[in-house]
């Protein structure tokens, strides 16, 4: 992919609107975030499980990476990948490919072998910055000997970050956002959840390398010269040991995060805001939260498409997704047509706004899912009410929400599809109390299997999306036309997990 000559699929006249309505910084990552070391470079920026970091040796980090990188031949438009658990480097990585004019790709750890080589053939990055990988990948060292680059000024419209997003694809979908779309989209949501007069102390719990994560570096740093809160590991024990010792203000993280931590006592008075992304938060978690952390718990909907909503920090429990905020999305709910229903009419969810990625790296993504003046169609099913607020009432996709990570059902059908016992397969969530969905694989087999000799045959596969439910039928229920009747699937497989 050539990030340098990337074709915008919102229309140039919004762009521009969007700017002198002031919702673009119109800076670029890296020269926003310098703007922030210029300002206080003996602020705190970054507290991980190695200590802490301020602005000014954050910066000289990533300018030492920066140098490492462009010794490897890194230059202005290359896509970088990156594989690292949520630390200093993490960060710093983000940073230093910003500061060479590049294209960051980061990736979370626990990706499986295959899907990892996907993103990085299928994006064309010229390295990637890991732990461990593959030797047949060109692996940069995060210990960056050289010494500090100046930094490369890049278009404020132009590539900045590639999101992955599993979706309902059985390949990993590669959003491609701009600066502006990360700095001022993704930066007016968070702007939005910090109470008036109080400073930004994010712990993210889930990966920086994902599309909720993204918020992190981007925004939590650059956007609102603020103090990033990390842990290599999510850990209920850890978690609140770093909660009392670093103070954090916002907590962000998914629903399953945040059911563990109720039943773990600990010093939770810095805790203002608790933002759940990945899955919906269901209302009795989510008074438990307010009760337990005496915390405001935002209701956010969104998705690395480009899509978010979000209740506001003065608004009632019970607000669905709350109202859009045209900062950072506009969103309409549309009949198959694609024109807009009336308040109360269930349709599908569409979005555009300054948070809107530039495109998707496959092309026929982009030709299923983005109309011609710039929305992204999301598969959702949504309703508004008379006071405009978003309620979220189903997928007409077929993900598995685990825990906060998507699950694509089509991605394991087909690996599952080669296993020598099986004759078909389709795949199903099933509720779980604690991790939102369980995956069962629904079968119909020559030969007995069991759950751990799927799990071994996926063995390339990341661990969370094997199946952990079977059912085993003599055959499929069908719909009228001849197609997997899933609904029925699920029925079947809810009834026997009871």
């Amino acid at each position: 992919m050539t990030t340098t000559t990337v074709h915008d699929l919102v229309p140039v006249a919004l762009r521009r609107q969007w700017a002198a309505q002031g919702h673009y910084p119109d800076r670029d990552l890296y020269d926003l975030f310098a703007v922030r070391v210029f300002l206080h470079p003996s602020r705190t920026a970054v507290i991980d499980d190695d200590g802490e970091l301020t602005y000014s040796q954050l910066n000289e980090l990533a300018l030492r990476m920066a140098a490492n990188l462009r010794e490897r031949g890194v230059r202005p438009g290359d896509v970088v990948a990156v594989q690292l658990p949520n630390c200093r480097y993490a960060v710093a990585a983000d940073l230093a490919v910003a500061a060479l004019g590049g294209v960051v790709l980061p990736f979370p750890v626990g990706r499986g072998e295959h899907e990892a080589r996907s993103l990085v053939t299928r994006s064309g990055a010229v390295g990637v910055i890991a732990d461990d990988l593959p030797d047949a990948w060109s692996t940069v060292s995060l210990v960056a000997p050289a010494d500090v680059v100046e930094p490369v000024r890049s278009d404020p419209h132009g590539p900045a970050r590639i999101l992955v997003s599993s979706g309902s694809e059985a390949e990993p979908k590669m959003v491609l956002y701009s600066h502006n779309a990360l700095l001022g989209g993704r930066g007016a949501f968070v702007g939005r959840l910090i109470p008036p007069g109080e400073e930004l102390r994010a712990l993210f719990l889930v990966p920086l390398a994902s599309s909720f994560g993204s918020n992190g570096t981007t925004v939590t740093l650059a956007r609102h010269g603020g103090t990033l809160v990390l842990q290599s590991k999510f850990s209920v024990e850890s978690t609140v040991e770093l909660i009392a010792r670093a103070r954090p203000t916002h907590l962000f993280g998914v629903p399953t995060m945040f059911k563990m931590l109720l039943d773990q006592p600990g010093d939770y008075s810095s805790i203002r805001v608790i933002a759940p992304g990945g899955a919906q938060l269901d209302a009795a978690t989510a008074e438990a939260c307010r009760e337990v952390f005496d915390a405001i718990v935002v209701n956010v909907y969104g998705s690395a498409d480009g899509v978010n909503c979000h209740t506001a920090l003065d608004d009632p429990p019970h607000r669905g997704a709350g109202r859009p905020n045209p900062a950072v999305a506009s969103i309409l709910v549309v009949d198959e047509a694609l024109r807009p229903v009336p308040t109360g009419v269930v349709g599908e969810i569409i979005a555009r706004g300054p948070m809107s990625p530039l495109r998707y790296v496959d092309d026929d993504l982009n030709a299923r899912y983005r109309t011609p003046d710039g929305w992204v169609r999301t598969g959702d099913l949504g309703v508004f009410d008379a006071e405009g607020y978003l309620s979220v009432v189903g997928r007409r996709k077929d993900i598995v929400i685990r825990g906060g990570a998507n699950i694509s059902p089509a991605e394991v059908e087909q690996a599952l599809a080669a296993h020598p016992s099986i004759r078909d397969v389709a795949c199903v969530g099933v509720p779980d109390e604690l991790m939102g969905e369980r995956l069962c694989a629904c079968l119909v087999v020559s030969a007995p299997v069991t759950v751990e000799e799927l799990g071994e045959f996926l063995g390339g596969l990341s661990r969370f999306k094997h199946p952990e439910h079977l059912l085993v039928l003599p055959e499929f229920p069908l719909t009228p036309a001849g197609k997997v009747d899933r609904d029925a699937l699920r029925v079947l497989a809810r009834r026997e997990r009871r």
